[in-house]
């Protein structure tokens, strides 16, 4: 499959052929959905808690006697239906994390890595050598590729420099190439690879470390 090629200023080079997996219809696209549902729900903390009527502190004295006062029997004020007492079904701390398996997940990172191929948002650059280090500069090279938009920008190990440039702009997140999730594929506008991450996303597509 074709990806544009872009140099180091963000000026197009041409493009090139890269060994990406090709699908056709709709195979991979459950896959693609359950591990982005699970990667969502492994990310939650499941820490939220509540406490039960009867893990409220106080209580223990009826609020008033049973008949004669003309007001509802009641047995303690950490009843749900006082304030400050407990809560009906509320949230209890869980595990949401769900498991899927490693054919599953291959078959995900493959479609989604030939989802953003197909449809143009995956561009390659042939290396990140932002000098002078400064935001500005960095700002127009990758502005220069995707003017608009949230852009993940990838590379196989990002060096000081690159990080001093492009960790401050707005809209830009940066991830190794050998920490690019589904998630990540699926979610940006504009996914723009450095010529060496790109080696290391098709090794991943090929069965290699994830």
């Amino acid at each position: 499959m074709k990806l544009k090629v872009f140099k180091n200023d963000g000026s197009e080079s041409g493009e090139n052929e890269y060994d990406i997996p090709v699908f056709e219809d709709s195979k991979g696209l459950q896959a693609l959905k359950e591990v982005i549902v699970a990667q969502a729900a492994n990310a939650r903390q499941g820490s939220a808690n509540t406490k039960t009527r009867g893990e409220v502190r106080g209580g223990g004295k009826k609020p008033w006697r049973q008949k004669g006062t003309g007001r509802a029997r009641v047995g303690s004020n950490r009843s749900p239906l006082w304030i400050g007492g407990g809560i009906v079904f509320g949230p209890k701390p869980r595990d949401y994390s769900k498991k899927i398996n490693k054919k599953v997940r291959q078959l995900a990172y493959n479609r989604a890595l030939y989802e953003r191929a197909n449809d143009g948002s995956l561009v390659v650059v042939e290396a990140l050598d932002i000098a002078p280090a400064k935001t500005k500069v960095a700002s127009s090279i990758v502005r220069g590729i995707a003017p608009e938009g949230n852009v993940l920008v990838v590379d196989k190990e990002f060096s000081e420099t690159a990080l001093q440039a492009l960790r401050n702009l707005r809209g830009i997140v940066l991830e190794e190439a050998s920490v690019v999730s589904v998630t990540d594929l699926s979610d940006f506008e504009k996914i723009i690879v450095t010529s060496q991450a790109m080696e290391v996303l098709l090794g991943r597509s090929k069965g290699g470390s994830k």
